[in-house]
C-alpha cells in the first residue's frame, strides 16, 4: 500500500431544517452494512498504520517504558465486608483482573478465594468488560455482567460462591447498576431501550427462568435514564430517575421486594436531588437528601424522616454555600462524608450524624490533587477509606478515624523503574478567557524542563456534563515528561471545577465558553514561556473530542498537533436524530435543534463537521470504535473525510477505528498500552520534528 490517503466517495445529502440546507457528501458513512463503509474503515486503518510505521521503534520503547512502571502482579487494597476482606490481583502477562476473597485480617494470599477471573471469562474474544459485581448480603452468591464487543449492553450472570460455579439463569440485555434484596433471592437489574437508555428496573428470583422476571419500574420519559443501588446501611434499595436537569427517587424495600416502590419528592422541572439511607442505633431511619431546591444553587443538605419523606418534611443539615459545591453524600452509622468542591479543589468534609460534634474538612498536601471516597462497604465503622492522587503523586489509599483523624496509609501504587516525585513539579496557573473569566489550568513538568518557550507541550480538556478532569498522577504521562513535555489541563467552563454555575455557563447556548476557555487556555501557555503554538498540542475525547474540533476551527495556528478520540464532532445532524442513542437525553445538555430553530441556528455555529473551512490544519489523530452506543464511529469517520479534503496543509490526518469494541477503546491493559504508546509515538513525533 503506498501512502496516499484513502479517499471516502462524495455522496451529497441534502439536509433541511427550519428553512437552512446543508451538503452533507459523506453521510453514508452512517450505514455499517453497507460493504463499503467497512471497507473504508478498513482502508483508514492500513494508511494509519503505514503512516506511523516510522515510529514503529519509538513505539515499541514507549510500550516497554510504561510496562516497565507497572508492578504488573499486584494486589488492591483489601475491602473488609463482615468476615471478608474483597480484593482485586493482577498477574504478569495477564490482561485482565482476578477477583477473589480472604478471611477478614488474613495475611496477603493466606486462605484466598477466587471469585471470579476475567481472564477465563475473556478467552476467545477481542474486547472484554464487566459491567458490575456485586455480592449479595449473605456472601454466598455473586451476581456480575459480560461485554464481549464494547457496546455497553451485558449478560447477567449469577455465580455460587459455594461451588464457585455459575448457576444456569442467564439474563441478556442488561445495562449497569444491580441490587440484590437482603435474603440474596432476588436481584434488581436494569435493561436499556433501542436507544441503549436505562429505562427500566426488574427484578430475577434465583433459580428461576428470566422469562419470569418481573417489571418493577419503567421510565417513558426519553429524557430520563433510570439507575438502581443498595445503600450501605442494607436497609434501602434506591430506584433514581435522572434527566440532565431533574431527577426523582424511589425506595424500594430489600426485606420485602413484593412491596410497590415509595416515591421520595416527584420530579419537578430544574430540580436535581439525590438520596442516601441512615439508620440509627437505635433503628430510627432517616434519608439524607443532597438537593438544589430554593435557589441552592451549589446544592443544600436536608434530611427527613423515612416514613414521610417528601419535601414538606425535609429540615435542612447544611446550608447552601455559594463558594463551595456539594458533589455527594455518603452516610455512615456515625457520621456523613461531603464530597465537595472550594476553589476549584475536591474536599471531603466530615460531618457527625445523627448527633452533632464532628465537623472537620481532611487535609491535603499538593497544590493541585484529586481526593474521593474510596471502596466503604460497611456502614458501620469508626473509619472510612478516601483515594488520593495529584500530578506527582501516584494514587494512595487511605484510612482516617472520624473522630481522632489518625490516618494509615494502607496502600500506594507502585511506579517502579527508579520514579521519584521530587524531580517533578506541579502548579496551578490562571488563564484570563474573552470575557475576562479567570480560568484555572493544572500543570506538571519535570523541574529541569526549561520554561523559555523551548519545551513540547500537550494540553488535555473536556468541558462537558459538569464532570471535573481534575490533577491525577499517570505513570504513562511520565514518558512524555522525561522527554521535556509539559502536561496541563484546562478546567473550562462546562465542567464541574468551580461550581454548578461554572458547568451551567459552558452550556447550551453558552456552549462556545467552553472552546473560548480553552483557546485562553493555550494562549497563556505560551505567554507564560511553558510552550509554543508550533510545539502544542491539544487532546480530547468524547465531548472533548467537539473542544477539539471547535477549538481547530476558532485557532486553527494555535495547536501542531491534535489528538481527538470518539470525538463527538457532528452535533448538528446527531441531535436531530432521536433514534440514535442518547440523543433525546443530550437536549438538555446541548439544546434541541430538531425542534427549536435558535438552538439549531446556535450549534451550527460551532459544529465541528459543519465548519471546517480551508486553512492549514494541525496533525490529526482521529479514533472511532464500531459498536460506540455513544459517539457513533461515523462521526470521526465523517470529520476526517472532509478534513482531508478541505485542508491547505499538508500535516497527516490519521483515523484509527477500534472494529470491535466501542467508546472506551481496547479492553486489556496491555492493549491499552499498546494503544497509549502509539498516540504518544504520534505526538512525540510531531512536536518535536521525530526527537525521540
Amino acid at each position: 500500500m503506498t501512502t496516499e490517503p484513502p479517499r471516502a466517495p462524495a455522496r451529497p445529502v441534502e439536509l433541511t431544517s427550519h428553512g437552512d440546507t446543508r451538503i452533507d457528501p459523506w453521510y453514508w458513512l452512517r450505514d455499517r452494512d453497507n460493504p463499503e463503509v467497512i471497507a473504508y474503515l478498513e482502508a483508514e486503518n492500513r494508511y494509519t498504520e503505514v503512516v506511523l510505521a516510522p515510529t514503529r521503534a519509538l513505539q515499541d520503547d514507549l510500550f516497554e517504558e510504561i510496562r516497565a512502571r507497572v508492578q504488573e502482579t499486584d494486589v488492591s487494597p483489601p475491602a473488609t465486608k463482615g468476615p471478608w476482606d474483597y480484593f482485586t490481583r493482577t498477574f504478569e502477562g495477564k490482561q485482565y483482573a482476578l477477583h477473589g476473597r480472604r478471611p477478614k485480617g488474613a495475611a496477603d494470599g493466606e486462605d484466598e478465594t477466587v471469585l471470579l477471573d476475567e481472564n477465563e471469562l475473556a478467552d476467545g474474544f477481542d474486547y472484554f468488560a464487566l459491567g458490575g459485581l456485586h455480592v449479595d448480603p449473605g456472601q454466598t452468591l455473586l451476581a456480575y455482567s459480560v461485554d464481549t464487543d464494547g457496546g455497553e449492553e451485558y449478560e447477567l450472570h449469577i455465580r455460587d460462591l459455594t461451588t464457585g460455579a455459575d448457576r444456569p439463569d442467564t439474563i441478556p440485555g442488561t445495562y449497569y447498576g444491580l441490587a440484590w434484596s437482603n435474603d440474596g433471592r432476588h436481584l434488581h437489574y436494569v435493561r436499556p431501550d433501542d436507544a441503549m437508555r436505562p429505562f427500566q428496573v426488574w427484578r430475577h428470583t434465583v433459580g428461576t427462568d428470566p422469562a419470569e422476571d418481573v417489571l418493577v419500574y419503567e421510565e417513558p420519559d426519553e429524557r430520563f435514564f433510570v439507575s438502581i443501588g443498595r445503600a450501605r446501611s442494607g436497609r434501602a434499595i434506591l430506584l433514581s430517575v435522572d434527566s440532565k436537569v431533574s431527577s426523582e427517587v424511589y425506595l424500594l424495600d430489600p426485606d420485602d421486594v413484593t412491596a410497590p416502590p415509595r416515591l421520595v419528592e416527584a420530579r419537578r422541572e430544574d430540580h436535581e436531588y439525590d438520596v442516601e439511607h441512615h439508620v440509627a442505633t437505635d433503628g430510627t431511619e432517616t434519608l439524607v437528601i443532597l438537593t438544589n431546591a430554593d435557589g441552592a444553587t451549589n446544592f443544600k443538605v436536608m434530611t427527613a424522616p423515612i416514613a414521610t419523606p417528601g419535601r414538606e418534611h425535609w429540615r435542612e443539615l447544611v446550608a447552601h454555600r455559594s463558594d463551595v459545591k456539594i458533589d455527594g453524600v455518603d452516610a455512615f452509622a456515625d457520621a456523613i462524608v461531603l464530597s465537595e468542591r472550594a476553589a476549584g479543589l475536591e474536599q471531603l468534609h466530615l460531618l457527625g450524624y445523627p448527633t452533632r460534634g464532628l465537623d472537620r474538612v481532611v487535609t491535603m498536601d499538593d497544590p493541585a490533587y484529586s481526593t474521593w471516597i474510596a471502596d466503604n462497604l460497611e456502614f458501620t465503622t469508626d473509619h472510612f477509606r478516601f483515594g488520593y492522587t495529584s500530578l506527582v503523586m501516584p494514587t494512595t489509599a487511605y484510612d482516617e478515624t472520624f473522630t481522632d483523624a489518625r490516618r494509615t496509609l494502607v496502600k500506594q501504587t507502585p511506579v517502579l523503574g527508579g520514579f521519584d516525585p521530587a524531580q517533578y513539579v506541579s502548579a496551578r496557573i490562571w488563564a484570563t478567557a474573552s470575557d475576562g473569566t479567570q480560568v484555572p489550568m493544572s500543570v506538571v513538568h519535570r523541574r529541569d524542563t526549561p520554561i523559555d518557550g523551548t519545551a513540547p507541550a500537550l494540553l488535555y480538556g473536556y468541558g462537558s456534563y459538569e464532570s471535573s478532569i481534575d490533577p491525577t498522577f499517570s505513570s504513562m504521562r511520565l514518558s512524555l515528561l522525561d522527554r521535556g513535555f509539559v502536561f496541563a489541563i484546562a478546567h473550562i467552563r462546562g465542567g464541574g471545577e468551580m461550581g454548578r454555575p461554572w458547568y451551567e455557563h459552558g452550556k447550551l447556548r453558552e456552549k462556545r465558553n467552553t472552546f473560548t476557555d480553552f483557546i485562553a487556555c493555550a494562549e497563556q501557555l505560551c505567554a507564560a514561556g511553558y510552550t509554543q503554538s508550533d510545539r502544542l498540542g491539544a487532546r480530547g475525547g468524547s465531548a472533548g473530542g467537539l473542544l477539539m474540533g471547535a477549538a481547530v476551527n476558532l485557532r486553527p495556528d494555535l495547536f501542531r498537533a491534535v489528538i481527538a478520540e470518539v470525538p463527538f464532532v457532528d452535533v448538528v445532524t446527531t441531535m436531530q436524530d432521536p433514534e440514535l442513542p442518547l440523543t433525546v437525553t443530550e437536549w438538555e445538555e446541548w439544546g434541541d435543534p430538531l425542534h427549536d430553530a435558535a438552538d439549531y441556528e446556535y450549534m451550527l455555529s460551532y459544529s465541528p463537521y459543519d465548519n471546517i473551512a480551508a486553512v492549514d490544519h494541525p496533525a490529526f489523530y482521529v479514533t472511532g470504535g464500531l459498536n460506540d452506543p455513544r459517539v457513533s464511529y461515523w462521526e470521526p469517520a465523517k470529520y476526517v473525510a472532509k478534513l482531508r479534503v478541505t485542508t491547505t496543509g499538508d500535516h497527516p490526518i490519521l483515523l484509527k477505528t477500534e472494529m470491535g469494541a466501542g467508546h472506551g477503546g481496547p479492553s486489556g491493559r496491555y492493549d491499552v498500552w499498546r494503544d497509549e504508546a502509539t498516540v504518544l509515538a504520534f505526538l512525540i513525533t510531531e512536536l518535536t520534528n521525530g526527537a525521540t
